[in-house]
């Protein structure tokens, strides 16, 4: 595993579903090679975490989370009756969600990715829009099965986003679901030119009190940061975020 001199240990969380390669078609963990890659290329060793097995401990062993995008979070984690569209797995939400919990009593930097942006903010009480084009009229976001759509994102001046991206950037987003409440203690600081949430970070107003239950770096984007290839601020601001982490602690250890 990483240790001060080495690159960071990335978890990423992955699904637990059906899938074929060979002769075989049976119950795979897996997540699309374009997250792998990313973090490698960035300069992190990429693990993957099923949604089964996993204890609070297996944070203990590596330098960052990220939250990786699929199926929808399920409406009851965030008090509603699912819409006709809703597709989740609640096994991977209760994983995601320990996960979530664990790494940020540990001060593990954490990054969200599209489902991953919105696990973290119903995990702090927050909401979601279940279909958005019922709400937006259109299908811009996710305009066909396995076809990314393209969101231009504006960042908010003093923020992570802005220090991540500048003023604004284009990115590939496939989603059907958004923010609507956010998550107490967070702030969105990306839009869409709509003003969907595009990113969330922690709101320094708030999250002052030095509690490692506060967390520590966290970033989250409702895009699909690892399918461009030619942009990786956004990954690679998380593997850096991993490497100061195991740089400032000395030693891995589990929290007192």
């Amino acid at each position: 595993m990483a240790s001060n001199d080495s690159d960071p240990v990335i978890a990423i969380s992955c699904y637990m579903q059906r899938a074929q390669w060979g002769v075989w078609d049976t119950e795979a963990a897996l997540i699309p090679g374009d997250y792998v890659r990313m973090v490698a290329a960035s300069g992190g060793i990429p693990v993957l975490l099923p949604p089964h097995g996993m204890t609070p401990a297996i944070l203990d062993r590596v330098d960052g989370l990220l939250l990786a995008g699929g199926a929808d979070v399920g409406a009851e984690e965030y008090g509603q009756d699912p819409h006709e569209a809703t597709v989740s797995h609640p096994f991977r939400d209760s994983s995601e969600m320990m996960l979530l919990a664990a790494a940020r009593q540990r001060s593990l930097p954490v990054l969200g990715i599209c489902r991953g942006m919105q696990v973290v903010n119903v995990a702090d009480g927050g909401t979601l829009i279940q279909h958005l084009p019922e709400s937006l009229g259109h299908t811009d976001y996710q305009p066909a099965p396995g076809v990314y759509g393209e969101v231009t994102v504006t960042t908010e001046a003093g923020s992570l986003a802005r220090e991540i991206l500048g003023e604004a950037t284009i990115a590939p987003c496939y989603h059907h679901q958004g923010i609507d409440r956010l998550g107490a203690g967070l702030r969105a600081t990306g839009r869409s030119p709509e003003g969907l949430v595009e990113t969330i970070e922690p709101d320094p107003a708030v999250n002052q009190t030095g509690d490692p239950a506060d967390g520590g770096w966290l970033f989250a984007v409702q895009w699909h940061p690892e399918h461009d290839p030619d942009d990786d601020r956004v990954v690679r601001a998380l593997v850096q975020a991993a490497r100061r982490h195991v740089t400032g602690r000395g030693t891995r250890r589990a929290p007192n």
